[in-house]
């Protein structure tokens, strides 16, 4: 779809505003901590389905549906709520779905079934992709010149979130039951909510020649109008694959013998890969310098050989954790530098342009899940270390054929 004249007067603006700009540190400090957070809500229920199975009488065979529809409601929330930020005011918008969060969050700590609980969870995957929102935001109030800092800073809470959720939930489970988890979570949103309430700009560009279904039609036209999102989404879905095919099979090992881990040391293997994740923050700074391709082809060979310490689980754990860091280190280098080159492309776009490259990112992330469990139950950790290297030589691969393209 071609951009009217009113979409590129408002898109000259919104660079013009921009690029006299500043996100301060203590600014995106809080982007990050209210998009990990919010991340962290989609993965609360992992380490809880054998408790919730309990508590609400559902069978091993049918508990995953709580993730499942937590997840194909985050996918839809990508599609139809995240391109609201180029329709609406972004201030409101965030703080509004935050008091929805809350809402639907206190629903699952309160359920007294399984289908108001899974209504409840359904609803806060919906509302989870406000860390969409607020990357094009905060990518939107940066300057041209620190965007790549400030993405990576803000996104280095999103990864930190994904890893530190299995912790939280469990350390809760155990202080204070399962429903404490939810309920902690609310009360923090609400919290947060108020604070970005005062903290937020009030910068409103609303689009006014785009309804909302050309809006969400324009997400689609976006893949064939932009070659990098194409590129650095395929990049996005390798990556992310690699990243859902460790962090999904890694307890299947470790709770069984010879290590018989707790849930508790199990999650704090994410204190880990959070350590890699939070190195990787700098790599915004390189896209910023113009050094966007060199960084993504060291990352993603830093991904290949993280799968070597790791197939050497068995003989010490050491190999694991610094596996992990390398992994996860590379993982968020490459995520910051996508994000980095495709949101710099069309500024009145970046939203949509946001709700596209995350599609990515959740078919990543669901075939790595499923493509590990299987490796898994037939080839054991040797087999999923295999199905990770490969991958990541996939991506190796795609990198050095497009590098001279976007």
């Amino acid at each position: 779809m071609k951009m009217t004249n009113l979409s590129k007067a408002a898109a000259a603006e919104d660079d013009g505003i921009a690029s006299g700009s500043s996100v301060s540190r203590k600014l995106a400090l809080l982007f990050a901590a209210t998009c990990g957070l919010a991340v962290a809500n989609i993965y609360y229920a992992q380490p809880l389905l054998d408790v919730l199975s309990k508590e609400f009488a559902m069978a091993n065979s049918t508990i995953g549906i709580i993730t499942t529809a937590t997840q194909i409601c985050y996918a839809l929330g990508l599609l139809l709520l995240v391109p609201l930020g180029d329709l609406l005011n972004q201030r409101r918008l965030i703080v509004g779905q935050m008091l929805l969060s809350v809402a639907a969050l206190v629903v699952v700590g309160t359920a007294s079934s399984a289908a108001v609980l899974i209504a409840g969870i359904a609803a806060v995957g919906l509302l989870a992709v406000i860390v969409q929102t607020i990357v094009a935001f905060a990518a939107t109030l940066a300057a041209p010149s620190e965007r790549g800092r400030v993405i990576g800073l803000v996104t280095s809470g999103v990864v930190i979130g994904i890893l530190l959720a299995r912790t939280v939930a469990g350390i809760l489970t155990d202080l204070a039951g399962w429903r404490s988890v939810y309920l902690a979570s609310a009360a923090m949103t609400l919290l947060m909510a108020s604070i970005l309430l005062r903290a937020l700009p009030n910068r409103s560009r609303v689009i006014t020649d785009l309804t909302y279904l050309h809006l969400i039609r324009s997400v689609i036209l976006l893949f064939a109008q932009e070659k990098v999102l194409r590129v650095r989404g395929v990049l996005g879905l390798l990556i992310f694959a690699a990243f859902s095919i460790l962090w999904t099979s890694l307890v299947l090992p470790l709770s069984s013998p010879p290590f018989s881990l707790s849930h508790s040391a199990i999650g704090a293997f994410g204190l880990a890969g959070a350590a890699g994740a939070l190195a990787a923050a700098g790599a915004g700074r390189l896209a910023d310098r113009g050094l966007g391709q060199r960084t993504t082809g060291w990352a993603l060979f830093l991904l290949l050989a993280s799968w070597l310490p790791m197939s050497l689980m068995s003989q010490t754990l050491w190999g694991l954790i610094v596996g992990v860091i390398l992994l996860d280190f590379a993982v968020q280098a490459v995520h910051v530098t996508n994000q980095s080159l495709i949101l710099s492309v069309r500024p009145e776009a970046r939203s949509r342009l946001t709700a596209a490259y995350m599609m990515f990112y959740s078919f990543g992330s669901a075939a790595g899940a499923i493509a590990a469990t299987l490796t898994y139950s037939r080839a054991g950790w040797i087999g999923v270390c295999w199905l990770g290297a490969l991958v990541s030589a996939a991506a190796v691969l795609f990198w050095m054929r497009t590098r001279r393209i976007v």
